[in-house]
């Protein structure tokens, strides 16, 4: 490696911020494309399949965390760039952090630009400092750096959760075993969740209520002797009222004969 080179460095510090972004890019908008494809497997019933993608998407997720770090660090070299170029066989406490998380994680990473970054770095603070950077001794490196390159599988909850926002996202109706045993609550969170790319969710309410079953209409049926000779009979009521409209009507008819006999006589 040739001497250290200030302008070089500075480059190679730009050059690295702008493909960190540039990847973190691409990368947010393959994994945009993986949470429709989830969506779609979920819809199918192709859950186990789903899962399997959802934890890769879960790795790419913690990737693009780390390349958001690392652009951060070089961001802060560059903006304290003075301090860097400074000739001391350690960096200074301003700088350290960033530095040493660069020499720890670039290899992690697919960018050259930030290859050759760690190269220029190691160069200056020489092979022994390089190597406790390595081993992380002292925890000079970043905690949150160390926990983005710790390889694990995610836990069932966290797959679940995932799994959960992106059906969630997608208007797919799907939840966990554990949510879907809670009842009411899985039955309002399915209503809840909103269709955002034009999947209409089914309406439980509307459906419970189409699967209530009728009392069915029973046909009419003929009425018997006894019900035909009861609807002969006037009522009570009824006859009270018929018979003294007949016995009102003539007395009325009368009366209006006797006056006009009366008139007749005054005449």
């Amino acid at each position: 490696m040739p001497p250290w080179n200030s302008a070089k460095a500075k480059v190679q510090l730009r050059l690295s911020v702008q493909r960190l972004r540039t990847l973190q890019a691409k990368k947010e908008a393959q994994a945009k494309s993986s949470r429709r494809d989830i969506a779609t497997l979920v819809e199918r019933g192709k859950i186990e399949t789903a899962r399997i993608k959802v934890e890769a998407i879960i790795g790419e997720d913690i990737h693009i965390e780390l390349l958001e770090l690392l652009e951060l660090y070089c961001e802060l070299l560059f903006a304290r760039f003075g301090i860097l170029d400074q000739n001391a066989r350690e960096p200074d406490p301003a700088i350290l952090e960033g530095v040493c998380s660069i020499i720890y994680a670039a290899p992690h990473t697919e960018l050259k630009e930030l290859h050759v970054l760690r190269e220029i770095l190691m160069h200056k603070y020489g092979r022994e400092f390089s190597a406790q950077v390595m081993e992380n001794r002292d925890s000079c490196v970043s905690d949150r750096v160390v926990r983005k390159l710790d390889i694990a599988s995610p836990f069932t909850a966290l797959v679940d959760a995932y799994l959960g926002e992106i059906t969630k996202a997608y208007g797919v109706p799907w939840y966990p075993a554990a949510i879907k045993d809670g009842g009411d609550e899985a039955e309002k969170g399915l209503v809840e969740a909103s269709p955002q790319f034009d999947i209409a969710l089914p309406d439980i309410k509307t459906e419970a209520a189409s699967t209530v079953p009728t009392t069915p209409k029973l046909p009419d049926v003929p009425p018997t002797e006894d019900e035909n000779e009861k609807a002969a009979l006037p009522k009570e009521g009824s006859q009270g009222k018929s018979s003294v409209v007949k016995s009102t009507t003539p007395e009325n008819d009368f009366d209006l004969l006797t006056k006009r006999f009366a008139a007749l006589k005054k005449r």
